[in-house]
């Protein structure tokens, strides 16, 4: 049997590296770490004790086309501390969204996409609202 510890990194590929390390760095407002120097082109950054990392592969099949949020798409979803400083950040920053503050899951939600059109969940438990 696997036993697990934690998860460690998801990662993502990218196609134009420095547009994103922007939007993970100023927009979600990850810190980005040292990477390793790998002979292909990446960033990595924390989000509270896991991390996301960023490979540089236009070719991946990954890459979504469509830019339409949809909820039952692939995603990754990170908890935040306050729903509605993030919901306004995102306003601020002209990032479209779309807000289910009352999910049937227990979590208010906020979903996003990042330059390459993966879609990121922000959420809180809502009895944390």
């Amino acid at each position: 049997m696997i036993t697990y510890k934690e998860l460690h990194h998801v990662s993502l590929p990218v196609t134009n590296l420095e547009r994103s390390k922007i939007f993970y760095r100023e927009i979600l407002g990850l810190e980005e770490l040292d990477r390793p120097n790998f002979d292909f082109d990446g960033a990595w950054f924390q989000v509270g004790k896991q991390q996301i990392h960023l490979i540089v592969f236009p070719g991946s099949e990954m890459i979504r086309q469509k830019r339409e949020i949809s909820t039952r798409d692939a995603h990754l979803a990170v908890r935040v501390n306050e729903y509605d400083k993030a919901l306004e950040w995102l306003k601020k920053h002209n990032v479209s969204f779309k807000e289910n503050r009352y999910s049937k899951s227990g979590f208010a939600q906020i979903f996003c996409t990042d330059p390459d059109g993966h879609i990121i969940e922000l959420n809180v438990d809502q009895k944390d609202l």
